[in-house]
């Protein structure tokens, strides 16, 4: 059986880290997903609730806010409770598994986005010295 979701959206929200009573960070927080439509037809956007657990809600935290694309690798879980009035209710949520980046500084990502191969220039770069053209194998 497979729970595999994998989803591109924008944060609709800055995403706030919390602390659980035994020390473990988490952040909860929601991404607008537009649906595939036809031509002629209204785009819908799906709102959906996403959680991430220690080191990925750190990160999430540190480098998203409110309007990022974000991609979500994750899986579907389900929480029950009970209302204020006594009623059922289900939640349904994705877990992060893994979190990354979806568009470039440029396109409107994070400002502080960590520097990547692909927005480095020369000077991000050190020479490596002293190494032999003989290789051990």
């Amino acid at each position: 059986m497979f729970n595999l979701v994998v989803l591109t959206g924008r944060l609709t929200a800055d995403p706030e880290l919390k602390t659980t009573t035994n020390g473990i960070p988490v952040t909860t927080f929601s991404i607008a997903v537009n649906r595939n439509y036809r031509a002629g037809e209204e785009q819908q956007t799906d709102f959906i609730n996403i959680v991430a657990w220690r080191q990925r809600a750190e990160f999430i935290t540190k480098y998203f806010k409110k309007g990022s694309l974000i991609g979500i690798e994750g899986s579907i879980q389900t929480r029950r409770y009970q209302d204020k009035n006594g009623n059922n209710r289900t939640i349904f949520e994705v877990v992060v598994n893994n979190a990354q980046f979806v568009e470039s500084k440029r396109d409107g990502a994070a400002t502080n986005e960590p520097a990547s191969y692909s927005n480095a220039d020369a000077s991000d770069f050190a020479e490596i010295g002293g190494m032999d053209d003989d290789l051990p194998f």
